[in-house]
């Protein structure tokens, strides 16, 4: 075999159901974090890895904690922590998916913002794998509505953020309910201290899988530093969007305040830009997420703290409004961009007073950061975002399903297949991506039609 050509899922030996899964979802060769994490993952070990967000970490835990489980023993048996809850959600989405053909395994998310009540009724029958940020899988324990007696394996999925989020003593309580005798999974993009001390705390003898990407990101990112006065950053934030016009762009901003700040000069010049930061209520932050998500809104302003587990595909652009303090930040920042083997833009706008703040980035990353002149101010307008969401009141609970929405949309309705994006169905409301030219008509269709012999209020989000 070629030394160079990525190995297969098919030398691992698994089961077959986990490999039809694979199959179907298109994956044969593994990442490197999943060729150095599954054998021993798979042989029992207790693993901890560095790998990049976007590296295949979820396929590569989530295979071996699959593996482990039984599901003739109706209690629950794997536990994956994550930092928020759309972190959680992706996960557990992504668990289903690789269970997809193992009958009658269950798969449960517990999160805020969701009402416990819904959650005690799905956990009257036990769960096999529990997907969960770690305040309420600790106040389900706390009510006896959950219990890990039977646990084989723990996952800590972003550790690094966990912690700079400070669950360390919600993570410690819920350790302390799980038995010792346990398979421990740390995955982490970064590699504190304090993750060192956390794996000594929680693994045994853990094998150390460390995945050494920095070249391929460096490849796949295309990063500028601009020497700007505070005074000139709105403008100057301005005018590299409407340069490059990327597709979608993400501004990351130290305060709450000044997310605000952005978001209303970025609307007055025209842009399609939201806020995402922590006084909003949770649905209004799902609404935001699921905006940009589906490309409604264009620029995305948000805090670090309030865009910890949002993960969106293709992102273009990655924006420091203002240099963070660490770099540790600043790598989570830039790694959302310049994915799956696709250029990235990642811009820094750089005070005098934070001047300081890049010259360790270059110290610390050794490398030299590219300064570029600041890009010409012009009169041009954005373009608008180039779908439309639209928002219907019925979700799983309606047994509604995206091919449900789709034929609605291309069949009644006659829309041009192409015309009709993401579409996310939670458990009461789903989500409906439109190409801009078609909502109206999107919307007059699905107001006067019915979707599975039914009638639903359908309104434009935002």
């Amino acid at each position: 075999m070629d030394p160079t050509t990525p190995p297969t899922f098919a030398t691992l030996g698994l089961a077959p159901a986990l490999s039809e899964a694979l199959a179907v979802q298109g994956f044969s060769s593994m990442t490197p974090v999943q060729a150095q994490a599954l054998p021993p993952l798979l042989a029992g070990r207790d693993v901890i890895a560095q790998a990049r967000t976007g590296s295949g970490k979820t396929v590569a835990f989530g295979l071996a904690l699959l593996a482990r489980v039984d599901v003739d023993v109706a209690r629950a048996q794997a536990l994956v922590l994550c930092p928020t809850r759309e972190l959680a959600d992706q996960v557990g989405e992504a668990l289903r998916r690789l269970a997809r053909f193992v009958p009658n395994l269950r798969v449960v998310t517990l999160c805020g913002g969701v009402p416990v009540r819904s959650q005690v009724l799905s956990l009257q029958t036990p769960p096999h794998v529990v997907v969960g940020t770690p305040g309420r899988v600790l106040d389900h324990l706390a009510r006896d509505t959950l219990s890990f007696d039977a646990l084989r394996v723990l996952v800590l999925d972003e550790a690094d953020r966990m912690l700079d989020m400070g669950f360390h003593e919600a993570i410690a309580s819920v350790v302390e309910r799980v038995p010792p005798r346990r398979q421990t999974m740390l995955f982490s993009a970064t590699w504190p201290d304090a993750i060192r001390a956390l794996s000594r705390t929680l693994q045994k003898d853990p094998v150390d899988v460390t995945v050494d990407d920095t070249a391929a990101a460096a490849a796949d990112l295309d990063e500028v530093f601009y020497s700007v006065e505070p005074a000139d950053k709105p403008a100057t934030l301005a005018a590299l969007l409407l340069h490059h016009r990327p597709a979608s762009a993400l501004v990351f901003c130290q305060t709450k305040n000044d997310v605000k700040d952005v978001t209303a000069d970025l609307a007055r010049r025209g842009f399609a830009a939201l806020a995402l930061h922590g006084d909003l209520e949770q649905r209004e932050r799902d609404e935001v997420i699921v905006r940009f998500a589906h490309k409604s809104c264009a620029v995305l302003v948000a805090t670090d703290v309030a865009a910890r587990g949002l993960d969106v595909k293709d992102l273009s652009a990655v924006v420091s409004y203002e240099l963070p303090h660490d770099v540790d930040t600043h790598t989570h920042r830039t790694g959302r961009t310049g994915r799956a083997g696709k250029k990235g833009l990642a811009w820094a706008l750089v005070a005098p007073r934070e001047r300081g703040r890049a010259t360790n980035l270059a110290d610390v990353s050794g490398r030299v950061l590219r300064f570029e002149p600041l890009p010409p101010l012009t009169d041009e307008r954005p373009s608008p975002a180039p779908m439309t969401t639209l928002v219907v009141d019925g979700g799983k609970r309606d047994k509604l399903r995206p091919g449900d929405l789709l034929g609605a949309l291309t069949g009644d309705v006659g829309l041009p297949g192409d015309a009709v994006g993401r579409i996310d169905i939670g458990l009461r409301r789903t989500w409906v991506a439109v190409r801009r030219e078609h909502a109206d008509a999107a919307l007059r269709g699905l107001r006067e039609g019915r979707i599975k012999a039914k009638t639903f209020r359908v309104e434009t989000l935002g």
